[in-house]
């Protein structure tokens, strides 16, 4: 079964690589388009492919040989790794006990259940990282969703750096980019599949975080959360409207404003950076007529045509933008029309990288996410596809949320499943964001007075337990795949807690002296844009850091370094305890974690200098998140994101289940790495933190 299908993936290759198409890729901010294919690489690359198919039975053959030898102490055949995020024990808890999550029930009491201990802070791409690597963040170098560059201050993302290859070629008076995009993986230290792999064990790794850009390892990998959409972003939308503009730009998308009296709109859709015109974007025309009696509206775009009804998700569409003659970007979207009338409101999601015919690779190998395509059709690419912005903006609905994340889960589980019955001895690794999205968004149905509420549609309290019941109806379909030598362990990332007050730590250290304004300005803009940073010695950045202003590291420091430990203390001591008068006397921070004494590795220089411990009810500011300084610390949080975990991470551990009883107390999140290597006979690298935790039979 496993010969066809590589095979199956082979012809693929040669068919997409033997397409007669020119190709860029885009990945940004500020990268720009990658590459654009030549006749010889194309037949080169066909050559290759065939080559492959050719010699596959001895390649396969050679592999089993090998792997035969290195299985001889592993005490399993199979491993399936289910990850939810941020599926929280209290909530596992309560559901179990009112006998609502019966197949979670069974591995509780036939299996193993505990909290899983995360990481401080608890951020899915740090808790993610250590698990797949099985160390602490200072030896993996993810820290945060961003990182900020010393030299300018400004945000990017933690897990990748891409740019382009500064080579062009010339067409005529046009210059374009020629060459491979040169993408870096910024998250340090091995993941345990790729440790697998080296013993001849196969592994199918789907959708974990932080594994664009992809690996190569021995197995197949489709990239999880932080693959950008087509744009260089990680998720732009599109909301088309007759609605006048407001005083706020959207934060995570752009507005545009249809002028025309109708039925009939004229506009485009905006897509990846135009090579030809540096500073615009490649569109395609888009027209909209618009049926209010039907509640519908036609759209014609790229020669193609579609009809929408009000308050439904539309499948996947397809589009095509040209950058040349024959050069062509793919991607793909969805559109939801929130309303035809009185005012018309369509919204469309990021457009992301087409899996079928990818402008940048989203699996390992590059025909991997094809391959897929041709089985499955089009599927959702983007690291986070749900749009949650979009929601917090009102631009989607609850429920148009819901259609977009169920859609995009049950996609993947076909993908899963799949994987599950391709493997007979290996490893199967998904993770399901489902249960982190739907949380953040929806938890404030389960409060009388979160600030949310005030902007929300009809209460939906149930929506949350609707979620647990639909994971534990996948678990139960996860067992009924198992043999006596085949080991489920599940896992989560961190829990939720309710998120009401944000704290704009910025405007502390601008208020108690530690961060200073240019011109006597009393606010500040984003990304410090108005820090005056000849006299700035902290400043917060990103979800839980604080950073000195360190001479000798950031461009424009000024804290010696014989002032550092004086200057930590000082911090700890004054934000510990933050109170919040609006919230009858309630503390915000518990306290502020020194990364040098909870951190080890060589990647610590690169870490915040503090760690900020929010209580649970409290988290940064969107604004303070941003690095803007505003007139008030502390300030309701009124989005439909109205639960976190990126609190004190004594307050949010994930879950731990298992098929078989395990004999260990306290388990961690990057006791999971070590742990799996052990179960298939591979000793643990000595770097690893975690330890082999005691599973019954896996001695």
């Amino acid at each position: 079964m496993k010969l066809r299908f590589l095979i199956i993936i082979g012809i693929l290759a040669a068919a997409s690589l033997a397409a007669p198409e020119h190709s860029y890729a885009y990945i940004g901010p500020g990268a720009g388009f990658a590459f654009l294919s030549s006749f010889l690489f194309i037949i080169g690359a066909v050559l290759f492919a065939f080559l492959l198919i050719l010699t596959l039975p001895f390649r396969l053959l050679f592999q089993v040989i090998k792997r035969k030898k290195k299985h001889g102490t592993a005490v399993i055949d199979r491993l399936i790794v289910l990850g939810l995020d941020g599926l929280d024990p209290e909530l596992a808890v309560k559901f179990m006990d009112e006998g609502k999550l019966p197949n979670l029930e069974t591995l509780r009491t036939e299996g193993y259940f505990s909290p899983l201990l995360t990481t401080n802070p608890p951020i899915s791409p740090v808790a993610w990282s250590s698990f797949m690597t099985g160390t602490n963040p200072g030896k993996h170098n993810i820290f945060d969703f961003l990182r900020r560059d010393p030299r300018t201050y400004l945000p990017a993302l933690s897990s990748a750096e891409i740019n382009t290859t500064g080579r062009t070629i010339r067409l005529g008076p046009i210059k374009l980019p020629f060459g491979k995009p040169v993408i870096k993986m910024l998250r340090k230290s091995i993941p345990f599949w790729k440790i697998l792999g080296e013993h001849g064990i196969f592994s199918i790794v789907l959708k974990v975080p932080i594994t664009f850009p992809p690996e190569k390892f021995k197995g197949l990998l489709l990239s999880g959360l932080c693959t950008p959409d087509l744009k260089g972003s990680q998720g732009t939308f599109a909301y088309y409207t007759t609605r006048e503009p407001g005083g706020e730009e959207l934060t995570s998308g752009y507005y545009i404003h249809l002028k025309d009296a109708g039925p009939v709109y004229q506009t485009e859709i905006s897509g990846p950076p135009n090579p030809k015109q540096p500073g615009t974007e490649l569109t395609i025309p888009l027209k909209i007529t618009v049926n209010t009696e039907e509640k519908s509206a036609a759209l014609n775009y790229d020669g193609e045509d579609i009809t929408l009804q009000e308050g439904v998700l539309s499948p996947w569409i397809s589009l095509t933008f040209k950058a040349g003659r024959r050069a062509r970007i793919k991607g793909i979207a969805q559109f939801f029309l929130k309303s035809s009338s009185p005012e018309f409101e369509l919204y469309l999601s990021p457009v992301q990288i087409d899996p079928e015919k990818p402008a940048l690779p989203v699996s390992h190998p590059l025909i991997y996410s094809i391959y897929l395509s041709k089985l499955f059709d089009q599927f959702a690419t983007l690291g986070l596809p749900q749009d949650t912005w979009a929601l917090n903006e009102g631009v989607l609905t609850d429920d148009g949320f819901l259609q977009q994340t169920y859609q995009v889960h049950e996609k993947l589980e076909e993908i899963f499943f799949h994987s599950i019955s391709r493997v007979k001895k290996g490893m199967v690794c998904c993770v399901f964001d489902t249960t982190d999205v739907i949380q953040h968004e929806f938890w404030r149905y389960t409060s009388d007075n979160h600030p949310a509420l005030k902007n929300s549609e009809t209460p939906k309290p149930e929506v949350i337990e609707n979620l647990y019941c639909r994971m534990d109806d996948l678990v139960g379909r996860v067992r009924e795949k198992l043999s006596d030598r085949d080991l489920l362990l599940i896992c989560s990332d961190h829990g939720f807690k309710l998120f009401s007050r944000g704290v704009n730590v910025n405007t502390w250290l601008f208020k108690n002296g530690y961060l200073f304004l240019k011109d006597g300005l009393t606010t500040g803009g984003e990304w410090f844009r108005d820090v005056d940073w000849s006299k700035t010695r902290a400043y917060a950045f990103g979800l839980n850091g604080i950073y000195l202003n360190r001479k000798g590291r950031e461009k424009n420091g000024i804290v010696e370094d014989g002032e550092v430990d004086g200057l930590k203390a000082e911090l700890i001591e004054k934000l510990a305890g933050l109170p919040d008068e609006k919230m009858a006397g309630g503390k915000s921070i518990t306290t502020l974690y020194d990364t040098e004494k909870i951190y080890t590795g060589p990647y610590i220089e690169n870490a915040p200098d503090l760690i900020i411990g929010f209580y649970p009810g409290w988290r940064h500011s969107w604004e303070s998140v941003s690095g803007k300084v505003e007139r008030d610390i502390f300030i309701d949080n009124d989005k439909a994101w109205s639960a976190d975990h990126c609190i004190d991470h004594r307050y949010v551990p994930g879950v731990f289940f298992s098929s078989r009883k395990i004999k260990s107390e306290k388990p961690a999140i990057w006791d999971i790495a070590p742990t799996v290597l052990h179960l298939f006979g591979v000793k643990p690298p000595g770097y690893m933190d975690g330890r082999i935790l005691e599973i019954e039979n896996g001695e």
